[in-house]
């Protein structure tokens, strides 16, 4: 029994505001540890594979919602589109037509963020402002049915100088509350991991991906 991964998720979850929707990343992760944070509750988990996600899928808990939130490839959608419950990575209106597809064939609504670039790192997916605004007033989305856009997700440049972590984050929050006078059905804003996780919240994140603060550092050896 490893006693540190649910005194961490208490001692997280205790701490988050209530509004806040707090994903466990579990990627890398045994299903022995995600079993130790089912145990106190912790019912949703996020991976940033497909296939290792799809692994768990098929052996842990059926009332586990599993979310996306690792870069999709378009090809690999079909092996998710029965059971994902959110994709965070939304970054191309091809993903997007894709999950809708997929969704289809599996008589599914698939829910979706959109995710949106705003670090200071290329390395980092996502629409840019007016990429995402010229798609949202296309009204291309109205002829997608089986997929249903619930909010917004973003990374932030990863480095100490917290400044501008707030600034990308609040960034994000403005994106979301212009894009809300267009798409009013949006509710999530996806923003904040283990290192930033704070500041995200100040600024309006309610939903936070959190890994290695739970589970420890991440084991890429498996």
């Amino acid at each position: 029994m490893n006693i540190a991964i649910k005194e961490n998720l208490l001692a997280i979850r205790e701490a988050l505001p209530e509004n806040v929707t707090l994903v466990a990343v579990s990627k890398t992760k045994s299903e022995a540890e995600i079993l130790e944070a089912y145990t106190v509750g912790q019912r949703v988990f996020g991976e940033n594979k497909i296939q290792e996600m799809s692994k768990k899928q098929e052996t842990l808990p059926q009332d586990i919602e599993w979310h996306m939130i690792g870069h999709v490839q378009r090809n690999k959608v079909k092996y998710m589109a029965s059971y994902v419950a959110l994709i965070h990575g939304v970054d191309s209106l091809k993903l997007l037509q894709e999950i809708d597809k997929q969704a289809k064939k599996n008589d599914r609504i698939i829910p979706c963020l959109f995710q949106i670039h705003i670090a200071q790192e290329s390395s980092k997916f996502g629409f840019n402002e007016e990429e995402l605004e010229e798609m949202v007033q296309s009204g291309i989305l109205d002829e997608l049915n089986n997929v249903e856009i619930k909010g917004v997700m973003g990374m932030a440049t990863f480095t100490d100088n917290m400044d501008q972590v707030r600034k990308e984050f609040r960034l994000l929050k403005a994106i979301f509350d212009k894009l809300l006078l267009q798409l009013p059905q949006l509710q999530v804003v996806s923003m904040g991991m283990s290192g930033d996780y704070p500041i995200a919240i100040e600024e309006g994140s309610n939903m936070v991906r959190i890994g290695s603060s739970i589970f420890g550092e991440r084991n890429y050896s498996q």
